[in-house]
């Protein structure tokens, strides 16, 4: 019997409970992703048309290389989509965004670059015979709802709930909110975001979650330590920071690493 809910453990030993994506929210997420690439796939076939009737390219009337140059094109974007997609950005193509579900490893951690490559690889068997009846009929009868390149890749594909409660913000976020801080008060790119891990979360969490109730020379000594260890990572000198500066741009990291580790059920 398929189950529902997971609980993985981490390599730093943290439980994370995660809700399984099933069958209905990855087929949804398929179908957006495929009608996406159907409409690249005829853009390109139209384009490739309308160009090997204009004057310019009159020389390769006749030829093959047209035909071969589409094929590639729409090889490279179908299958590269997915492997790009969940890759760098966060275990998500833009079907699974719209549907709020993403891709992890089995144990909790961002999709790493072999388990994309390996995963999306055998899509191609996944989607035999045709319309991706292999890949139906595991994610209907695995119990985590695995398809053939996740269970090889060692990855899941997860429902994502960001910690969003409908009580009171807490201190902190009135705190942030009062500072006019977001997410995009930080600039980090893909790679490094991809340092930091579930250990990270956590120390920028406990640091939030003190910030306001340590004492002036507790939180300058903490603020300066905790800066110390993760700005190398993107790139910053805490060095050449105040400390109002520094405290916002721990704070950004909290809304970044929040929104990428912080889940509910």
């Amino acid at each position: 019997m398929n189950q529902e809910n997971v609980s993985v453990k981490t390599p730093e030993f943290v439980s994370l409970d995660f809700k399984l994506a099933g069958l209905g929210s990855r087929a949804g997420a398929m179908i957006i992703d495929q009608l996406l690439l159907m409409i690249f796939n005829i853009l390109t076939i139209l384009i490739l048309v309308f160009a090997t009737q204009a004057d310019f390219i009159t020389f390769m009337n006749g030829s093959t290389v047209p035909l071969a140059i589409g094929i590639i094109l729409i090889f490279i974007m179908n299958w590269g989509y997915f492997f790009v997609s969940e890759y760098f950005f966060g275990g998500k193509t833009l079907g699974k965004r719209l549907l709020e579900i993403r891709v992890i490893q089995d144990n909790g951690h961002s999709i790493t670059l072999l388990s994309s490559l390996i995963r999306n690889l055998l899509r191609i068997i996944d989607m035999m015979p045709p319309a991706y009846f292999i890949g139906i009929i595991m994610v209907f009868f695995h119990s985590k709802h695995k398809r053939l390149g996740d269970i090889v890749a060692g990855t899941i594909v997860v429902h994502e709930r960001k910690g969003k409660s409908a009580t009171k913000s807490s201190l902190i976020e009135k705190e942030i909110e009062a500072r006019g801080l977001t997410k995009e008060s930080l600039s980090i790119d893909d790679w490094a975001l991809r340092s930091f891990g579930m250990k990270e979360w956590k120390l920028v969490r406990r640091y939030s979650e003190r910030l306001l109730q340590l004492e002036e020379a507790d939180r300058l000594q903490l603020t300066k330590e905790l800066a110390t260890v993760l700005f190398p990572k993107i790139g910053l000198e805490p060095e050449n920071m105040n400390n109002q500066e520094i405290e916002d741009t721990l704070l950004a990291l909290y809304l970044i690493f929040k929104d990428e580790w912080e889940f509910e059920l």
